[in-house]
């Protein structure tokens, strides 16, 4: 790097752990984040600057999208005002896919921050630079992948000597620390074992009845017997079916240890990356050092059982009959709210949260749908007197663009100076004194530039942005509202609301009293899908 450091500057500390870090803490090294700070603080110190704000990620992410704190640092030197943010090393930075580093390096390229490292001082705006730290964070990739290869196969041998590796026990058990070797596996807490054999008891043979017969009881029957008995499970307050299903089908039960079981897949998603979980039939499965809990002949009459259940069958020419569907939220567990019939004479719909753990009031579904549109209508007329305040602004945009490409001319021809400058030196045309004076106008001057620049495009997108909201998505929006009540077609509808609306949460406290349905006496809180401001 060329340019000399602002000592009157605003500068930033990122500290994040790697698993290395993690491991040498394990082994007794110490807190990895105090020594880093330290390491840090003493470079500010020897560079003649302050670190004004230190950001420190606690949690162990592979992507921008897992680490909340980076996100917040990106955010904060987005604005131009930041001059560096220190780093123990730029891998610290991003070890995600070549996306996610790109991604840094434009935020510190476009901000003109500078990246400072105990080894070397990183300016985004210099081409040699630039290219040192793209090879830096593409070798830290690199590395990660060796290390998670490492790690999995050594996860892989775990399991198939029969050792427990996930981090928690399932209902019944604890986990312990092998004696006298490495790694984990299980042992049978004797209370919740009981339990565990109670479930599938119930599942497979029933309750006893009066008459001495047994009769069978399904996974939420499960649950109601077990909440009414007042067994806690060990997260939650209630039992959920989805836990009983998962008891019910897990091999630990049986002794078992299995690898695979569940995928994590990447999936693009309206332009977003997103991981999500699936289950993998062909999972291996081996004998785990653990005891059992159920006998395994038990266990297998219990999946025949599963299995024997025909699934729901899927209607080919199913059509949505809720235009609410997907849309509106429970404000309390934030689950999507399903239509069923009332209980009443007049068999009209209500809007219903369908977690029985729940105690979200429901509603009739026209009005939730009715007192939705009215919202939506008042929120568009305020958010357009907003943007028509910005709108007078239009003109400027084609001055702003010709100053802009200007900026990219006098850019240049700094940058060129700046080259010719060192050409000088070397010549022995500038003596060092002259050249430091020289280079620092220099780089003065460019730093000047390209802040004027930057502020120069975001006015330029903020116009772009007005103009977008002013001339489509408020027509767009208003358009939908003229329309959407006349048609009948509860598909039409959903569709047009899910073009404007990310979703809205539904909270009511209170049961109307008797004729009084038409009471909206709940709260709706809209997210609609917004351009950005």
């Amino acid at each position: 790097m060329n340019r000399p450091l602002n000592p009157l500057g605003i500068y930033y500390a990122y500290l994040r752990k790697s698993r290395a870090d993690r491991d040498a803490e394990a082994h007794g090294e110490g807190e990895t984040l105090l020594r880093h700070e330290k390491i840090l603080e003493d470079l500010a110190s020897r560079l003649g600057i302050t670190i004004s704000k230190f950001y420190r990620e606690i949690v162990s992410g592979e992507t921008i999208q897992d680490r909340p704190v980076v996100q917040k640092l990106l955010q904060d030197i987005s604005n131009g005002k930041c001059d560096g943010v220190l780093v123990v090393e730029v891998e610290r930075l991003a070890r995600g896919d070549t996306s996610d580093q790109g991604t840094i390096a434009k935020y510190f390229k476009f901000s003109d921050t500078l990246i400072l490292t105990p080894l070397k001082i990183y300016d985004p705006t210099d081409e040699y630079d630039e290219e040192y730290f793209e090879f830096g964070l593409f070798m830290s990739r690199r590395e990660y992948k060796t290390i998670n290869r490492r790690i999995q196969r050594g996860r892989t041998a775990s399991v198939q000597e029969g050792k427990w590796i996930a981090s928690t026990a399932p209902y019944g058990y604890e986990r312990i620390k092998i004696p006298d070797g490495k790694g984990y596996t299980l042992q049978i807490v004797p209370e919740q074992a009981e339990i565990v054999r109670f479930i599938f008891h119930l599942y497979l043979y029933g309750e006893k009845q009066p008459d001495g017969s047994y009769k069978r009881l399904g996974r939420l029957l499960i649950c109601k017997k077990l909440d009414a008995m007042g067994i806690k499970p060990v997260t939650s307050k209630k039992w959920s079916v989805s836990t009983i299903k998962d008891m019910l089908q897990n091999p630990a039960y049986i002794g078992k240890v299995c690898w695979g079981k569940d995928i994590e897949k990447k999936v693009i998603t309206d332009g977003t990356t997103k991981k999500v979980r699936i289950k993998n039939p062909d999972f291996q499965m081996y004998d785990g050092l653990h005891p059992a809990i159920i006998p395994d002949d038990t266990f297998q009459k219990v999946q025949e059982l599963t299995h024997s259940k025909p699934a729901a069958p899927i209607v080919s020419n199913k059509i949505l009959k809720n235009p609410l569907s997907g849309i509106v939220r429970c404000g309390k567990c934030g689950t999507p709210l399903t239509r069923a019939v009332s209980n009443t004479k007049d068999n009209y719909y209500n809007l219903r949260c369908p977690n029985r753990n729940c105690d979200n009031v429901s509603a009739p579904m026209y009005l939730i749908e009715q007192k939705l549109l009215e919202a939506l209508q008042d929120w568009l007329d305020g958010y357009e007197l907003e943007w028509e305040k910005e709108g007078h602004t239009f003109h400027e945009s084609a001055v702003k663009k010709n100053a802009l490409r200007n900026y990219e001319k006098e850019l240049q021809l700094a940058k060129g100076q700046q080259d010719r400058t060192y050409d000088l030196l070397e010549q022995g045309i500038y003596t060092p004194d002259v050249f430091q004076i020289r280079l620092k106008a220099i780089s003065d001057k460019i730093q000047a530039i390209t802040k004027e620049m930057s502020a120069l495009q975001h006015s330029i997108e903020e116009e772009q942005q007005t103009a977008y909201a002013l001339n489509t998505f408020i027509p767009r929006f208003r358009h939908i509202l003229d329309v959407y009540f006349h048609t009948d077609n509860a598909q039409s509808k959903n569709e047009m609301l899910k073009s404007i609306i990310n979703h809205a949460e539904y909270i009511k406290e209170e049961r109307n009293k008797k004729f009084g349905r038409d009471n909206a006496n709940f709260t709706l809180v809209i997210h609609p899908k917004l351009p950005k401001k």
